[in-house]
């Protein structure tokens, strides 16, 4: 990186998911197979009424032109409404929500609008490699947050001083990569713990669906929330629109309009047929949903069922689309990912990828068929006791 190169590049994480790019590829030139759980995207398809919706779009001159403000409001109004009957809290779809182009927009954009260069924010040690990315590019200072045996954040852990300097913290439950799922106790703790600092709580939550036991709470439901909670949604997984990237926020007035402020000069909002999916996708009965749900609960237990065969102690988590799998001690786990590519056609994500708390740990994607899981299973079961 030279000249051309800003320091808020410069200063971005080094991307351990290009170096597994490259190394797929060059499987692939090789004219072997590659069996890709690295990437936490649905390989199932949108349900067929919303993909209706966008064909009879397509045709729809009135679709063709910019998307302004005043258009996203029935795709807000079916968001707030979709919140209401989730949580029973009523949202004004005019000052507390928002569309995104997908809510990895919507998060570095709100960075941007909610905090200036130099400030701090407060991040869990593991979590979405983009969130890294985007505080870098915001100019922001990070304090990863320790995580509990339950992979939770230890608030009480960070110091007070910290806490005092810090902007905003951002927490993801149900977790991407560990697959954690905070209860509303937690989540109580955390509004009150922003609160004490007076703390924006960035809450991202695209797996809000993807449980497999119970519900998920919402932190923005509790009382006294919308002071200081914004919460990111977004239809990539429990719709399985991830190409379509769509997504909204919800919460905290003065932050959203300040997010529309900073994603003013940078987009217009999304094409309006996807809109219009969206409306019709958040209107689904939640048993829909539900259904695509039991998939990916057959994926988890052949591919956790696969592993415990192989000897690889794991427990079935409780929600998202991955498992989180820690390697034999002092095991590199880019080398090791790298090594079960090359080797096996095996595709994972290395631990690292997703932040200091990550060494040590693989995220295995559960976005192929059963017999897929239960095979890619056991070669990694072999090569990793081959490694040992």
């Amino acid at each position: 990186m030279g000249r051309w190169t800003s320091a808020r590049v410069r200063n971005m994480p080094e991307s351990v998911f290009l170096l597994m790019d490259r190394e797929k590829h060059r499987v692939r030139e090789e004219g072997r197979e590659v069996v890709d759980l690295s990437l936490g995207s649905s390989d199932l398809s949108p349900p067929e009424e919303v993909l209706r919706v966008l064909q009879e779009a397509a045709f729809d001159r009135t679709t063709h032109r910019y998307c302004l403000r005043s258009d996203t409001r029935p795709f807000l109004e079916a968001a707030t409404r979709w919140y209401a009957r989730r949580w029973g809290v009523e949202l004004d779809p005019d000052r507390e929500a928002l569309a995104l182009v997908g809510s990895q927009e919507g998060l570095a954009h709100l960075l941007w609008a909610v905090a200036d260069p130099g400030d701090s924010v407060l991040l869990p040690a593991v979590g979405y490699p983009s969130y890294w990315g985007a505080v870098a590019i915001a100019g922001l200072e990070v304090w990863p947050i320790p995580l509990r045996s339950d992979f939770l954040p230890d608030l009480a852990s960070v110091p007070e001083e910290v806490a005092r300097r810090a902007r905003l913290v951002i927490l993801n439950y149900p977790n991407n990569p560990t697959a954690a799922v905070a209860t509303e106790a937690f989540f109580e703790e955390a509004v009150a713990f922003a609160r004490r600092y007076d703390l924006l709580l960035v809450h991202d939550n695209p797996y809000v669906d993807i449980v497999f036991e119970g519900r998920t709470p919402s932190p923005l439901a509790l009382p006294g929330a919308r002071e200081r909670v914004v919460e990111l949604f977004s239809l990539s997984k429990s719709y399985h629109m991830g190409g379509f990237r769509l997504g909204f926020a919800l919460g905290n007035a003065e932050a959203i309009a300040a997010l529309e402020a900073a994603k003013a000069p940078v987009d217009f909002n999304q094409y309006l047929g996807i809109l219009r999916m969206g409306i019709v996708a958040l209107s689904l009965p939640e048993e829909r949903v539900r259904r695509d749900v039991e998939v990916f609960r057959v994926r988890r237990d052949t591919l956790v069922a696969a592993l415990r065969d192989s000897g690889w102690p794991v427990s079935p988590p409780k929600a998202t689309l991955y498992v989180w799998l820690r390697l034999p001690e002092g095991t590199d786990d880019v080398a090791f990912s790298v090594g079960l590519l090359r080797e096996t056609g095996i595709a994972v994500s290395p631990g690292q990828g997703f932040g200091p708390g990550g060494r040590g740990y693989i995220r295995v994607a559960l976005v192929q068929q059963p017999e897929v899981l239960a095979e890619a299973a056991r070669r990694l079961s072999a090569f990793a006791h081959a490694r040992v």
